[in-house]
């Protein structure tokens, strides 16, 4: 089972003296784009006035700009611990256990806006960057990953994917066809039955969901899989728009 979710632009600083080793991270084939987007960052980085102009900092968020000057030698720590923010602490991972942990590494992929797709325990230094942002002297995000990331998931033979991603970051790496896949939309029934889409509670509940398949380990192989553990753990979902689920938070 591959579950994946997306970044958060709040990030825990500080790690490891181990910097980033772009040989180490999940889907290696991946490397041209990473080296294009981190040296296009980099580039960005050395006028402190353009970088914040692009990336749309504010006063106080002129320290991004140099955690992105420092991108390949900053200090490093595992994804899963570097995000921060409503999913991340509902997901709260550093408080599981080892075997819930190793779990993530085997099973969970974050995917990074200047790294694509990585694993849960791959190391990764603190940046800024969205999937959105336009960054100069290279293409367009979603052009630069969007068929290269997808690629990679039907070459690394993926089973059943649970995609958890914002639809922003779904459209730098769509999951390909041959690859069995859902995508989530965390929702709330109101009067009449009315049923909306949650904004705050739909991280919350994407984290709390990642946790509980953590803690428990079920073996999923398939949508019905994931259905018959959803019912089991007394979780709400129901089929949404094609290709889409809807959870109930």
């Amino acid at each position: 089972m591959l579950v994946l979710l997306p970044p958060s632009e709040t990030k825990k600083p500080g790690g490891a003296r181990r910097t980033l080793d772009l040989e180490s991270l999940a889907y290696p084939e991946l490397a041209a784009q990473r080296e294009q987007v981190l040296s296009a960052l980099e580039e960005l980085s050395t006028d402190a006035a353009s970088a914040a102009r692009v990336l749309k900092l504010g006063a106080t968020q002129l320290g991004d700009v140099d955690d992105n000057a420092r991108v390949r030698s900053a200090p490093t720590m595992p994804a899963i611990d570097r995000y921060t923010g409503v999913l991340y602490d509902a997901l709260d991972a550093a408080s599981l256990d080892s075997g819930a942990r190793a779990w993530l590494g085997r099973n969970v992929v974050i995917h990074s806006a200047p790294l694509g797709p990585v694993g849960a325990l791959d190391r990764i230094p603190t940046y800024r960057l969205g999937a959105t942002t336009s960054l100069p002297g290279i293409p367009p995000l979603r052009r630069l990953w969007s068929a290269a990331v997808s690629d990679a998931f039907a070459n690394a033979g993926e089973g059943f994917a649970l995609d958890l991603r914002s639809e922003a970051y779904a459209a730098l790496g769509p999951v390909p066809a041959s690859v069995p896949s859902i995508y989530v939309r965390v929702v709330s029934e109101g009067q009449g039955g009315a049923v909306r889409a949650l904004n705050h509670f739909n991280k919350h509940a994407k984290g709390a969901l990642v946790r509980r398949l953590a803690e428990e380990r079920p073996r999923i192989g398939s949508l019905a899989g994931f259905l018959r553990w959803a019912d089991a753990a007394g979780l709400r979902v129901r089929g949404g728009a094609p290709g889409e689920l809807e959870l109930f938070a």
